[in-house]
Formats: structure tokens, C-alpha cells, sequence
């Protein structure tokens, strides 16, 4: 019986699901708005709320659970790097860095009033080559 098991499988792997959910919560972040059918959509939700109730804690141990769920792995920075990046330069960063940065800078503090409900889903028109419903998952304003 699958009583409690409340969470879409949505037809892979555990694996596969959390490198998915992981890469799509990354695009999240950088472009605040995707595209994606509802049922994913409503996966994505859950764990995007989540991503922004544990950026307003902004530890360090917040920060290293967040790159956990979210799979970051870096090289550390040179120090000719390092030192760009002390004169306002980020040009070195790679897109997982400016995920963490965007996480705990502008989206911590827009929904530093706001005690839930990050996020939303918009239906939209359904797939034309499977006839799947999609729908747009945004962080609120």
C-alpha cells in the first residue's frame, strides 16, 4: 500500500529525480520563471519554498545545505580570481556560484516579510506533441 507517499515519481529514478529537480531549482533561481508541465511544476513548489526558507536562516550551515540540495560542487577560486572578485568583478564565477549569490542576496531579502508561498503556479495551454499540461513556476514579487 502506498499510504503517506504523497510525493510524483514522475516516471525516473530517485536518482535521476534528484539531479532534475536540482538542475530545474537552479533555473529557477537565475531566471525566476520556467516553463514545465504541472505535475513537475508542483514538485519544483515544494522544493523551492523550502530553498527560500532555508536562505533566510543565512548561515553557514544553511549555505552548505543548500549547495547539498541543490548539488553544487566548485573548484575554489585562484588568487588572481580572488581578487578580482574583492574589486566587484565577478566575470570568474561560474553559474553555480551566481545561484548561491542570487539565493542569499535578492531573493532572501524580497521575501524577508513573507512567512510562506514563495512561488506559484500558472497553468498554461497543454503540449502539442504529448498533450501534457504545462504550466510557468515563478517566485512571487
Amino acid at each position: 500500500m502506498r499510504h503517506l507517499k504523497g510525493r510524483a515519481k514522475l516516471g525516473r529514478t530517485g536518482s535521476h529525480k534528484r539531479c532534475m529537480i536540482a538542475n530545474m531549482l537552479k533555473s529557477l533561481i537565475i531566471n525566476e520563471r520556467i516553463e514545465t508541465t504541472i505535475v513537475k511544476g508542483k514538485e519544483i513548489k515544494r522544493h523551492a519554498d523550502k530553498m527560500i526558507t532555508i536562505a533566510k536562516k543565512d548561515t553557514i550551515s544553511a549555505r552548505r545545505l543548500a549547495k547539498a540540495k541543490l548539488m553544487i560542487r566548485y573548484n575554489p577560486l585562484t588568487s588572481k580570481e580572488r581578487r578580482q572578485v574583492k574589486q566587484n568583478d565577478f566575470s570568474s564565477y561560474n553559474d553555480d556560484r551566481k545561484v548561491i549569490t542570487k539565493l542569499f542576496g535578492n531573493l532572501k531579502n524580497r521575501f524577508d516579510q513573507r512567512n510562506g508561498g514563495y512561488t506559484r503556479l500558472i497553468r498554461t495551454e497543454t503540449r502539442v506533441g504529448d498533450g501534457a499540461k504545462k504550466c510557468l513556476v515563478e517566485y512571487l514579487n
